[in-house]
C-alpha cells in the first residue's frame, strides 16, 4: 500500500502540474530520477517484508517435538510407509507397502487413480512428521488437503509436518512425472 500510493502520488501530481512546474518536467524529461525512486524504494519494502517472512517460514516448518513419525518412501510404482515410533512383538518397526487399486477391482464408492489397498492411519489432533525419501528416482508425496507437498529424492531425507484437524479422508498423488506408472502412486491418509 505505501508503494502503490507513494507511486500513485508522484504520478499524479507530474500530470497535473507538468506544464506549470519545473520539478515536474525534470522528473519526466529524461526519468531518471524517477525511475530510480521507483525501482529502489519498492525494492528496500520488499526486503523489509523479506525477513520476517523468513523467520516466520522456517519456524512454521519446524516441529520441535513431534508426537508421532512416519517414513514414507517412493518406489516405482508404490509408496512404503514406516511408523518408525511403533515397534512389533519381535522389535521391528511396523512398515508396509501401499498400491493403487487397479480399475477392475474397485467397489462402489471407491475412487480410480486415488484409493489404496493399504492407508496411512494417524490420530486427529496430533503433530505429524514425515520424513520423506526416494528408492530409485525423484518422486513427490503431495497430500494438497492437508498443505503437505516435499520432494523424494534417492539419498536425501526431506521433512514436512502436519496436525491434522478433522477426521476424514486425505487423498494425494505423486507430483513429480517419475515414470510411465506415475498416475499410479495414490497417498490415502485416515
Amino acid at each position: 500500500l505505501v508503494v502503490l500510493g507513494l507511486v500513485s502520488w508522484l504520478l499524479f501530481t507530474i500530470i497535473k502540474t507538468y506544464s506549470k512546474n519545473p520539478i515536474a518536467y525534470k522528473y519526466v524529461k529524461h526519468g531518471q530520477t524517477i525511475e530510480i525512486i521507483w525501482t529502489i524504494f519498492p525494492a528496500v519494502v520488499l526486503l523489509i517484508i523479506a525477513f520476517p517472512s523468513f523467520i516466520l517460514l522456517y519456524l512454521c516448518d519446524e516441529v520441535i517435538s513431534p508426537a508421532m513419525t512416519i517414513k514414507a518412501i517412493g518406489l516405482q510404482w508404490y509408496w512404503k510407509y514406516e511408523y518408525s515410533d511403533f515397534i512389533n512383538d519381535s522389535g521391528e518397526t511396523v512398515e508396509f507397502e501401499s498400491y493403487v487399486i487397479p480399475e477392475d477391482l474397485l467397489e462402489d464408492g471407491q475412487l480410480r487413480l486415488l484409493d489404496t489397498d493399504a492407508s496411512v492411519v494417524v490420530p486427529v489432533d496430533t503433530h505429524i512428521r514425515f520424513i520423506v525419501t526416494g528408492a530409485d528416482v525423484i518422486h513427490d508425496f503431495a497430500v494438497p488437503s492437508l498443505g503437505i507437498k516435499v520432494d523424494a529424492s534417492p539419498g536425501r531425507l526431506n521433512q514436512v509436518s502436519a496436525l491434522i484437524q478433522r477426521e476424514g479422508v486425505f487423498y494425494g498423488q505423486c507430483s513429480e512425472i517419475c515414470g510411465i506408472a506415475h498416475s499410479a502412486m495414490p497417498i490415502k491418509i485416515e
